[in-house]
């Protein structure tokens, strides 16, 4: 059995009445979704008590027991989720978790769904509602999941702790985990969306639109779900997303002194405790890696004198020459060093 999640496809933007009911009538067989209100209360319990047990377990760096309650696909090489827990630890361990959401997904058939997309709730004139979610999840084996997201609590941290469980006889076992931060330096998506909007009314339309990035982020637990939130925070931004950045798979050329750099990715991340801006461009080659080094450094400088807005918003700049082989080279340094 393959692990659950073999491959992620984001849903992009609003999902629209029209196309929810096109892809409900023509996966109604295959993949239905239920919420947490419509689950019989046995259901409810089962995956509620599941979690928060799991939860248990990975705040007390029990990997050997989640392993041992894991589908065989993911038990076999448990190393990510291994690798994410103990990474995580400092958030996890004493923190109070609770319930946040739940969902019930069902995938019928007798092969693997390539692109299973899931409608939970009710969905409106146009498209998601308040209670509603949509899921997209591509090389989904047959099976009955659960999707259940814990907030994690602690005196200094919020954080999400995601499980999908599946069904096995009667137990239910851990196919995935995703533990992501919900606030970042203190601050959660409705701070980031505050500051992407002053950003937008002051006319710094590339630190809104990075900043609206990192308010959907905080926003969504998984990178596979959306919801009425996330939605509207994609429709926001991409009203304002400058023409002349990398987004949606498009590169964007970026002029420097002695050069033009291909530019693939730009987006906010945390390194330590700040805030810094990841830039990513293609190279012919990283081998040399002085070389590559001073090529990223001219990527920061050449970014930095045509948005120099960015000095504002991020401690440091974090350029990444990725090869033709997906290898990359990265050079961090501080705003104040970039010159």
């Amino acid at each position: 059995m393959r692990p659950i999640v073999s491959s992620l496809k984001v849903t992009a933007g609003r999902i629209f009445l029209a196309a929810v009911y096109s892809a409900i009538a023509s996966t109604a067989i295959a993949q239905t979704c239920q919420t947490s209100s419509d689950l019989d209360e046995a259901t409810r319990t089962a995956l509620s008590a599941s979690a928060q047990r799991y939860f248990d377990m990975a705040a007390k760096a029990d990997i050997a027991s989640m392993r041992q309650s894991s589908i065989p696909s993911l038990a076999s090489d448990f190393s990510g989720i291994e690798n994410s827990i103990r990474a995580r630890q400092s958030e996890l361990q004493g923190a109070h978790a609770s319930v946040k959401s739940l969902f019930l997904l069902e995938a019928d058939g007798a092969a693997p769904i390539p692109n299973a997309q899931f409608y939970c709730g009710v969905f409106g004139a146009n498209g998601q509602t308040a209670g509603s979610a949509a899921f997209s999840l591509g090389n989904l084996p047959p099976g009955k999941y659960g999707v259940v997201i814990l907030e994690a609590q602690s005196a200094h941290n919020r954080t999400n702790f995601s499980l999908i469980l599946q069904l096995v006889g009667n137990n239910w076992k851990i196919g995935g985990l995703y533990i992501k931060a919900a606030q970042i330096g203190g601050h959660d998506s409705d701070w980031f969306l505050a500051r992407a909007r002053e950003y937008r009314a002051a006319g710094k339309s590339l630190n809104a639109w990075l900043f609206y990035l990192e308010a959907r982020s905080l926003a969504a637990p998984l990178t596979f779900m959306t919801t009425l939130v996330t939605d509207k925070l994609y429709d926001e931004s991409k009203a304002i997303r400058p023409a002349d950045v990398p987004a949606d798979g498009k590169t964007a050329d970026l002029a420097g002194s002695a050069a033009t750099y291909k530019l693939t990715a730009i987006f906010p991340e945390t390194v330590g405790s700040d805030l810094d801006l990841i830039v990513k461009y293609q190279a012919a080659d990283i081998s040399n890696s002085n070389q590559a080094y001073q090529t990223n450094v001219n990527v920061m400088s050449a970014l930095l004198k045509k948005f120099p807005e960015l000095r504002e918003a991020f401690a440091g700049i974090v350029a990444r020459a990725v090869d033709p082989k997906g290898r990359d080279y990265g050079t961090l340094l501080a705003m104040k060093d970039i010159k």
